[in-house]
């Protein structure tokens, strides 16, 4: 822990942070801030998207094996959305106050950029798998960047991130909520949630797609309605609790976690955990979509940065202010469960409970399948891929029975090793995302359904021949 925590410090203080903000900050000027500019875009290609793989399951009798770019969207959000929004909203407020909120909306707004540079590209040098596309930063590092090594490191990294870290964070905010809650033993509670893993990560990206799709929209649904129905009750207290928020992200005198510094560090480190925007992560999923031109993806999962951060981390963010015991020493999903006791009764914290499970479940499926595509990256031998999947079951576990602190701790250090490496190689490759735009804006302007061909970029066209 002391290791951990001292490299953490170092990297996320001195220029992690920069790098991320420095980056989304390049991005969204160069793309004229596409982010906002494509928001009606955005939620146009979403619904066709859902609309067009409902027409192919029908005309194929479901058998179809391809991934719309809903299916994708639901995935990348089914990661997303998880423990970073009860549970590490929660860890951000009560160490970083209430102003950490506030860095957690830059990081989306601005981040977003990011998101959307570096799913383009992961489309852009998708190759055809077995059953779908395949794609993501180990594919267009050793294709665009054209260093194997750096694709392997990188490979190795999110497949120990998401799989291995991020999971134990996942199921140690369960078993934490379940215990709290229901008295169930933290074991008991890991025992189940690694059975159910493995049934459920054994069945490949279409198994994983059509869960998420079911199960993704219900739950995120139910929780912000809970939100609104607080929200409401205390409308009065919104303009004070925005104030709040707003003021104290710049109060360097704060008591509160230690003024501006801690708010924005927290901020953005829950905030990236949460939405994984220029992580490098949601990219391995908007690559196995099936669209006409690249930039449809990119926009698709930018919208999910939004989704996650603005609406669901909002949501818990102002359950815990409304609350008003953001400091009484509580943190993490202990906190946000005592908030909702506090503002709807004990049915509050059943409903955590249960929200949680379903959140951080469907997470830990999601997590898994960054590490699945990545390890296959790396080789095809299966019984590798059946070692992995057997550590996955293996950190759920241990995540289950751990502290909280170290499963946190292991989080930040993998997840900041992994962002920088993509952060490297999207602004190497960068350039090409921004004429993917450019042709995408001309083709519409003409009144086309954008398309894209390998010859419309010619000098990379032998490395995008899924493309021909």
């Amino acid at each position: 822990m002391t290791i951990i925590n001292a490299i953490n410090e170092i990297m996320w203080t001195y220029f992690l942070i920069a790098i991320l903000l420095g980056t989304a900050l390049y991005f969204s000027i160069r793309t004229r801030w596409a982010q906002f500019r494509f928001m009606k875009e955005m939620v146009k290609l979403l619904i066709h998207s859902g609309k067009s793989n409902n027409d192919a399951r029908d005309a194929d009798n479901g058998k179809n094996k391809t991934v719309s770019s809903f299916q994708a969207f639901a995935v990348s959000i089914a990661s997303r959305v998880g423990t970073g929004n009860l549970a590490g909203v929660a860890t951000a407020i009560a160490i970083g106050g209430p102003g950490a909120v506030f860095w957690m909306w830059v990081i989306a707004l601005l981040g977003s950029a990011n998101a959307f540079i570096e799913s383009t590209l992961a489309q852009l040098y998708k190759v055809k798998g077995k059953d779908s596309f395949m794609g993501g930063p180990a594919y267009y590092i050793k294709y665009g960047v054209g260093k194997n090594w750096y694709a392997i490191l990188f490979a190795v990294l999110i497949s120990v991130t998401f799989g291995l870290a991020y999971n134990s964070v996942q199921s140690n905010t369960i078993a934490a909520a379940t215990f709290a809650e229901f008295g169930i033993p933290t074991t008991t509670t890991g025992i189940v949630l690694t059975i159910l893993s493995l049934v459920i990560i054994c069945g490949g990206i279409q198994r994983i797609s059509r869960f998420s799709e079911i199960i993704v929209p219900i739950m995120a649904i139910l929780y912000i309605l809970l939100a609104l129905f607080i929200i409401g009750i205390n409308i009065t207290k919104l303009p004070d609790v925005i104030v709040l928020i707003v003021s104290d992200a710049f109060d360097f005198s704060s008591a509160i976690g230690g003024g501006m510094g801690m708010a924005m560090l927290m901020g953005i480190k829950r905030g990236l955990f949460s939405n994984e925007a220029g992580e490098g992560s949601a990219p391995n999923v908007a690559a196995t979509a099936s669209v006409s031109h690249p930039v449809k993806q990119g926009l698709i999962q930018t919208l999910a940065v939004y989704t996650d951060t603005l609406i669901v981390c909002s949501c818990t963010a102002f359950i815990i202010i409304f609350s008003g015991i953001y400091n009484n020493g509580s943190s993490g999903i202990e906190l946000t469960q005592n908030a909702l006791q506090q503002e709807v009764g004990s049915i509050g914290s059943l409903f955590v409970a249960v929200a949680i499970f379903l959140f951080a479940f469907t997470s830990i499926v999601g997590n898994y399948y960054y590490g699945e595509t990545n390890i296959q990256f790396i080789t095809q031998r299966k019984w590798v891929l059946n070692v992995y999947r057997l550590a996955v079951g293996a950190m759920v576990m241990i995540g289950a029975v751990s502290q909280l602190d170290f499963v946190w701790a292991l989080a930040d250090i993998t997840m900041g090793l992994m962002t920088l490496c993509n952060l490297i190689a999207i602004m190497i490759l960068g350039k090409y995302a921004i004429k993917l735009l450019n042709d995408y804006q001309s083709q519409k302007l003409r009144g086309y359904d954008p398309t894209y061909h390998s010859s419309t970029i010619p000098e990379i066209a032998d490395k995008t021949k899924c493309w021909d």
